[in-house]
């Protein structure tokens, strides 16, 4: 089992294995290794006793309205480079038919996805696709900027989908701002969606009580809150910025569980106007 911020990757499948309905990834449990699948439920169950219950409520909302956004940019750009920073073991690219995705975590995290994905792909689990593991601390500016010339290699000019999921507020202040705001660089990025802790809710208790529990399974416990003005000027414009109420109501049409009952996480989503998103030219 990987430890540290790794363990949070397993939680994130464990969650939206269980809102099969909400997330819509059936592909959620193929990530967790058989042997550990035990483990995997039993931490589940701790983090939810000791922190709050309705993981797998957040974690699948997140993870729908990324999903939905990047199917639409692929209906109206079927050319789109998928670009997934802090990619854990998520499924994106093997729910959506990118002609290549890149996805870039800590090399450790990034090897292990290889590993499992080759393993899964072999078996029949996962569809063929073309997708690029990339070990990078992001934390790093030089790391970062090879990032970005990777994927601006890569995409030869073709329009990018940018992902930052469950990532920039483990961040330093300044490097969360940075990866953020990392989509600018490929050139020629049509979205951007990046999931983020307002600074409104930083004094959150459920946030307290998370932590806590980090620091007793050796996750950095210190975290990166930005504003949402601030969100919405390193996306540039005025991205749709949605936190779990209004995600509920979405998808659930009401909402069940207030925010101060949840982690407040928010989800921007940013578009080029003129080339993809609701109401651009088609």
């Amino acid at each position: 089992m990987q430890g540290g911020v790794g363990l949070t990757a397993y939680l994130v499948n464990e969650s939206r294995l269980r809102r099969p309905d909400l997330a819509e990834d059936g592909l959620a449990g193929a990530w967790i290794p058989e042997d550990g699948r035990r483990d995997v439920r039993e931490l589940w169950q701790e983090f939810a006793d000791a922190v709050y219950p309705h993981d797998d409520l957040v974690v699948s909302l997140r993870g729908r309205v990324i999903a939905d956004t990047l199917a639409e940019a692929l209906r109206a750009a079927p050319g789109t480079v998928l670009v997934v920073c802090g990619a854990g073991f998520s499924s994106y690219p093997w729910l959506l038919d990118f002609p290549v995705a890149v996805e870039v975590d800590l090399p450790e995290m990034a090897e292990a996805k290889r590993r499992r994905a080759a393993e899964l792909t072999a078996a029949g689990t996962l569809p063929e696709r073309d997708v690029r593991h990339l070990g990078a601390d992001l934390a790093v500016p030089a790391e970062r900027a090879a990032v970005a010339a990777r994927v601006r290699e890569i995409a030869a000019g073709r329009p990018v989908a940018y992902v930052a999921e469950g990532l920039v507020f483990y961040l330093p202040q300044d490097e969360a701002r940075a990866v953020v705001a990392l989509g600018a660089e490929f050139g020629t990025s049509t979205v951007t969606a990046v999931s983020y802790w307002p600074a409104s809710a930083s004094d959150n208790r459920v946030l307290e009580r998370q932590r806590a529990w980090f620091r007793s399974r050796s996750v950095p416990e210190e975290a990166s809150h930005l504003t949402r003005a601030e969100v919405a000027a390193l996306l540039g414009g005025s991205p749709d910025d949605l936190g779990p109420e209004d995600l509920q109501r979405r998808y659930l049409g009401a909402v069940a569980v207030p925010e101060s009952e949840l982690v407040p996480e928010y989800v921007a989503v940013s578009w080029t106007r003129d080339t993809a998103g609701p109401g651009a030219a088609r």
